[in-house]
């Protein structure tokens, strides 16, 4: 989708400021909210494409006035009442209405450091030989699909290089709509940022991206 998170290259952001001696967290709230999110993710109900995907196709004039963890809340509170776990009802009362829905898992207070530590490995055992290799050129697909992808709009039909073969990955683009893992082979492309950017970007700088094969064509 071409959400309001796929911002590269758009017009009227300004400048990336960075901020100095940047928080954590500009505000309690935001911690207490990434624990919310980490915990109901670990209840097994959605996977993180779905959960990026909630995130991400919110209407784009909403997405970018919306603090960053707010964003996170409202698609755990979307995908919570897709999944059964809250209705409408209980969030506009603010009081649970009905049993708790039944769950894979709960994470416990003395699980959470091992978890975060575990993260979520999205590799699996590669089947088959991927079709690229390092030092290809390829063109990237020129797709703007309704649903989530992890192909960033400002490269899409830009010719890179492979540079590394990162091996055998979760497909976002097919998990995050609930349709299986699909996993496919997964490169590091590397692009001239004049070929993403045109003219006014410098000629000795370059754009790296991680790119599941589906996204890739060889370059007649």
């Amino acid at each position: 989708m071409n959400g309001g998170a796929d911002l590269g290259g758009m017009m009227g952001f300004g400048p990336v400021v960075q901020e100095e001696d940047e928080p954590l967290f500009h505000a309690p709230w935001e911690a207490r909210a990434l624990g919310i999110v980490v915990a109901l993710g670990a209840c097994g109900q959605w996977n993180i494409d779905a959960a990026r995907s909630a995130r991400e196709d919110m209407h784009p004039g909403d997405y970018t006035r919306t603090p960053y963890y707010a964003i996170w809340l409202k698609a755990a509170k979307r995908l919570m009442v897709e999944k059964g776990m809250l209705t409408e009802a209980e969030i506009a009362q603010a009081v649970p209405l009905t049993p708790a829905a039944p769950i894979k898992r709960r994470l416990a207070a003395e699980d959470v450091d091992a978890m975060l530590a575990a993260g979520g490995p999205a590799d699996r055992p590669a089947t088959g030989t991927p079709a690229f290799a390092v030092g290809d050129q390829i063109r990237t697909i020129n797709n703007h699909p309704a649903t989530h992808t992890r192909m960033a709009r400002y490269a899409r039909d830009k010719i890179g290089t492979i540079t590394k073969v990162h091996g055998f990955h979760v497909f976002p683009d097919s998990n995050a709509q609930g349709q299986g893992e699909d996993p496919q082979w997964l490169y590091q492309v590397a692009f001239s940022a004049r070929t993403l950017w045109g003219d006014q970007a410098r000629t000795d700088d370059s754009v790296t991206l991680d790119l599941w094969e589906p996204y890739l064509r060889t370059v007649s």
